[in-house]
């Protein structure tokens, strides 16, 4: 019988989310929704050292905001949530939670030969470590070293109970095979061997907080949740032969999920992981939020600076994976439809901050007027202007309508990158200029420019057609061709008018967006201030 698809993404709260954390539980997702399946989140929290308070919250607030909901998990409000369940059967998913599941699969696992109680101290370990390296040799804890150290391998029956009995200060190791060719495959990467004589007896299990490692909490709680796939980071990679060996001690071969490794995210250089901190040093976020640490040290977020979800989704699918086509941008469905591991690369994917804001601006392009208005709004207020429902367009008392701020949206928006470009593109759309470039003024302003300009603006105040771009536009044009006028000197100097310096939109833009009597009023201005 086939079995539904189940997939996790399973992070810890010791941080903020990384981008490649985002992409991913992005990958996981898209290979649930694809397949009809299930998308679970798993909070694993069994690191007290490395606990972070508010991560787990941003973990699930960054994956809300990009649309990755889980089917089961936990919620922005700390409850579980099970889409498919009220009974919630696979719960609880904080590992912490699930404490006392993991001691009975550790001692399952001595009691059948394939791990050991380890009794040797850190500052016994360190000391060998340290012995080791200035004989320039590497200590590892494995088949050639255990049988020299303090564990239930070495010691007397009755010494060990009494360890287990009057100490915390003991481990439950795996029992590596000692030289045994482990074979693995992988969804992206195929066929993987390696002799298991090079790999050494990982933690399971630590007595003095009674927690499971990574290694035994995954691997129960993907089978007990029957994860069918496990989707996770490169990082991972070296520790799959453990993995596979676990699966085997405990007999649950059959329902070994298969595994793919993800390639890791690279600087734009190409040399290195993108890390938490190249964000800050090289301008850009590598965090979907933004996050303040204990120090209140802050990290930018792709949301803070401006970025949709949807820009930001669709980014981090094309790092590392492409449709096989020449197709960039991909809605949520759309990603689901087209998503294969098949087509996930194996090579590092190189960060490009440049292609981010590329994405960025084709999806602001594709916004509906009303909606940039409405993200617009209260960048304007910051501003200073008010906004009311009526017809105004006040530029004397800074009140305008939701209707004429509309239309400033649709005439810049092409010019803009982000919703909050729009101020900086056209603040003269909601206030007159008060100074004038000094530089344009000196290059435009000119006796034989001006006498001309104000000619034109003579022409252009006794406009008594409808004040529509398609018919006004050229009939200015046409106005300074039949004089034989040198355009751009005649247009830049009536910019500097309108705009204070000669850049910005264009002339006839402005006019039908500003109005004849503010059109009017500003060459006034300019001619009393510049003379």
């Amino acid at each position: 019988m086939e079995r539904r698809t189940r997939v996790r993404f399973a992070p810890s709260p010791t941080g903020p989310l990384h981008m490649g954390g985002v992409r991913t539980a992005l990958y996981n997702y898209l290979w649930a929704k694809q397949h009809g399946g299930d998308f679970i989140l798993r909070i694993e929290d069994t690191d007290s050292h490395r606990f972070v308070p508010g991560a787990e919250a941003y973990i699930i607030e960054a994956l809300s905001w990009c649309g990755i909901r889980p089917d089961e998990g936990v919620d922005e409000n700390g409850q579980v949530v099970s889409v498919k369940s009220e009974r919630h059967p696979h719960a609880p998913y904080r590992q912490s939670e699930r404490k006392p599941i993991y001691r009975q699969y550790a001692e399952q696992l001595v009691k059948g030969g394939f791990a050991y109680y380890a009794f040797d101290s850190a500052e016994e370990l360190a000391a060998l470590r340290a012995q080791m390296e200035a004989q320039g040799q590497t200590f590892i804890y494995n088949h050639s070293t255990r049988g020299q150290l303090r564990n239930s391998l070495t010691l007397p029956a009755e010494e060990v109970e009494r360890l287990l009995r009057e100490t915390t200060d003991w481990t439950v190791r795996f029992k590596m095979p000692e030289d045994r060719i482990v074979e693995m495959d992988d969804m992206i990467r195929g066929h993987v061997e390696v002799n298991s004589g090079t790999l050494d007896d990982k933690v399971l299990w630590k007595r003095a907080d009674e927690l499971p490692t990574y290694h035994l909490a995954n691997i129960v709680d993907d089978h007990l949740m029957e994860i069918t796939e496990v989707i996770r980071g490169e990082e991972w990679l070296p520790s799959l032969p453990l993995h596979y060996l676990l699966y085997e001690a405990f007999g649950w071969q059959d329902t070994m999920p298969r595994f793919a490794h993800l390639s890791l995210l690279l600087k734009p250089d190409g040399k290195g992981k993108l890390s938490k901190r190249d964000g800050d040093k090289m301008g850009f976020p590598v965090f979907p939020l933004k996050w303040v640490n204990a120090e209140g040290e802050v990290s930018r977020g792709y949301r803070e600076d401006g970025y949709f979800p949807e820009a930001f989704v669709n980014l981090l699918a094309m790092l590392g994976w492409n449709p096989g086509d020449e197709r960039e941008l991909f809605t949520l469905d759309e990603l689901v439809a087209a998503f294969s591991i098949e087509r996930i690369v194996k090579s590092g994917a190189r960060f490009n901050p440049e292609k981010a804001k590329w994405f960025n601006k084709e999806y602001l392009r594709q916004k509906s007027d009303e909606t940039l208005r409405d993200a617009y709004l209260p960048i304007l207020k910051e501003q200073g202007i008010q906004i009311t429902d009526g017809n105004e367009k006040d530029f004397d008392g800074g009140k305008f309508s939701k209707e004429y701020v509309k239309d400033v949206v649709r005439l810049i928006k092409d010019r803009a990158t982000f919703v909050k470009d729009f101020w900086d593109i056209a603040p003269y759309l909601f206030r007159r200029p008060t100074a004038y470039e000094e530089k344009d003024v000196a290059k435009f302003w000119k006796e034989e420019n001006t006498v001309l300009a104000k000619e034109l603006a003579t022409f252009i105040r006794s406009w008594n057609g409808p004040l529509e771009k398609e018919t006004f536009g050229p009939a200015v044009e046409t106005y300074i061709k039949e004089r034989e006028w040198p355009m751009g000197k005649v247009m830049n100097c009536l910019r500097l008018s309108l705009v204070g310096a000669s850049s910005g939109l264009g002339i006839a833009d402005m006019i039908c967006l500003i109005g004849l009597e503010e059109f009017g009023r500003r060459v006034d201005n300019a001619i009393t201030a510049l003379g």
